[in-house]
């Protein structure tokens, strides 16, 4: 149990998570309008957007599919009868003065995700439920001096709301959530996942109590738009609840906004009840009513998903846990992965990608997708290896010279002459000359000082530009260092 030390003893943080997953689709969830991102403003809005006076919403069916196929991704009750409720509020963003949205009774019921811990542990969270509902559009506050300006391009876009039980009890489990989430939400292709554009925010409840106690008095922390700000805030939100408490003070039920500049939370206003909202069945709209067979034609739309591909390839690669979940993350370095590793090593395979590969792209600031080096390139780098070609050493070699030039292992190998020399003769010749050239070294040797051998390794290697074949180095320095 991940516990915070108070001044008056140990504090238990409980977390849920409320997630806003923009739906992945052309058109709006109740208007034809486009959904791309980073138009002009006010150029992507119908009249339904706009809530001018007699125009109807009507249902996107893509945007249902996409949550269904949400729902049945996290294990959880599809809900063939849901109903659209209105979300009475006020905002200048919002036109229509209330948000469509759904409350009592969603499309998706309860579900759980299992979650990968930096130990090695695995974890179960519930999935409360999932719904749908627009987006309202957005408020700009920075274009002209002492006013604000709306943009109504996002009104109307279709949302999945994915709202976590409050299982999670630290920042670390809250970020492993959130990259689970995102990673499945990715592989269907239900939402592109981007953050940093908008597409997925989150919204954070804190509390604290004393272990296995009672549930404190929860904070909101809203429209948190990347991982490290969500782990972030609730860190810091628990340590400003203890500290409130342990003073004789008590908790008050508000929404919060995280200041990234300055690493903490500010009060933004009262929290809202359900009843403050009015929610009421949405006349404009039937209740949303579909058939097992809709369910099972979009259960069969689905690709392999994380943990099935992960657990296939720690059965079929031999792969450990830790390095299946890594290369599971997307799915483009799965399968980047299965195509470098047909046919070869796949640990090598995989060894490669998780520290050299994924190192190097890091430092370019490039995603797999961009990689320099292709999944047949470094498929044929483990090839050289394998087959005795090139040493594991010279391979780094190699692959720094493949992301510089583009070209493939065997023509770097060609170029500059990398080639692992395994003549016995010739390696054998060095040896002597080394020996020779140290007979200290060799009498210290034959003295007892055994860890020597390395340094006669060593020298060997360096007699030969490294491209020595280690393994016949180390069986004939062996035959002659105790003949």
């Amino acid at each position: 149990m991940s516990l915070i030390r108070g001044n008056t003893g140990d504090w238990e943080i409980v977390i849920g998570l409320e997630v806003h997953a923009q739906v992945s689709s052309n058109a709006k969830l109740f208007s034809g309008a486009a959904t791309a991102y980073g138009a002009e403003p006010n150029t992507q809005v119908s009249l339904i957007d706009a809530a001018m006076p007699g125009m109807l919403p009507v249902i996107n069916e893509w945007c249902v599919a996409q949550a269904v196929r949400t729902g049945i991704a996290l294990n959880a009750q599809i809900n063939r009868h849901s109903v659209f409720d209105r979300k009475n509020y006020f905002y200048p963003d919002l036109p229509q003065g209330y948000q469509i949205s759904q409350f009592k009774q969603p499309i998706v019921g309860e579900g759980r995700m299992v979650i990968d811990l930096d130990d090695g542990e695995t974890m179960t969270v519930g999935i409360e439920r999932l719904h749908l509902e627009q987006d309202a559009g957005k408020s700009m506050h920075d274009q002209r001096p002492g006013e604000t300006l709306i943009d109504l391009n996002r009104s109307g876009v279709a949302l999945m709301e994915i709202v976590s039980k409050p299982d999670m009890r630290s920042p670390e489990q809250a970020g492993a959530y959130m990259r689970k989430l995102r990673t499945i939400l990715r592989y269907i292709g239900s939402c592109d996942g981007n953050m940093e554009e908008g597409s997925l925010r989150c919204d954070a409840n804190v509390s604290v109590r004393r272990p296995g106690g009672p549930l404190g008095t929860r904070c909101e922390i809203k429209n948190l738009n990347s991982i490290r700000h969500i782990m972030r805030a609730i860190e810091f939100e628990a340590h400003r609840q203890i500290g409130i408490i342990e003073d004789g003070g008590s908790i008050s039920q508000e929404t919060r906004l995280y200041d990234v500049n300055k690493g903490e939370t500010r009060t933004m206003r009262s929290k809202e009840e359900a009843h403050d909202y009015r929610y009421f069945p949405d006349p404009d709209l039937l209740p949303l009513k579909f058939d097992e067979a809709f369910v099972e034609t979009q259960r069969a739309a689905l690709p392999e998903l994380p943990d099935a591909k992960k657990a296939r390839f720690q059965d079929q690669y031999g792969l450990s846990a830790y390095d299946a979940g890594v290369l599971v993350g997307e799915q483009v370095s799965a399968d980047f992965f299965e195509t470098a590793a047909k046919g070869r090593d796949a640990k090598l395979v995989a060894n490669w990608m998780s520290t050299e590969l994924f190192g190097a792209l890091n430092r370019l600031s490039k995603g797999i997708e961009e990689s320099p080096v292709s999944a047949e390139a470094l498929g044929g780098l483990v090839d050289l290896i394998q087959d005795g070609t090139i040493s594991g050493r010279i391979a780094k070699e190699v692959f720094a010279e493949m992301l510089e030039t583009g070209e493939t292992a065997g023509q770097v190998v060609e170029r500059k002459g990398l080639k692992q020399v395994s003549d016995e003769g010739a390696i054998a010749a060095a040896i002597d000359q080394v020996i020779a050239a140290n007979p200290d070294k060799l009498a210290e040797y034959k003295g007892g000082k055994t860890k020597l051998a390395g340094f006669f390794v060593g020298q060997v290697m360096k007699a030969t530009g490294g491209k020595a074949n280690p393994q016949v180095v180390n069986k004939l320095l062996n035959d002659k260092l105790n003949a």
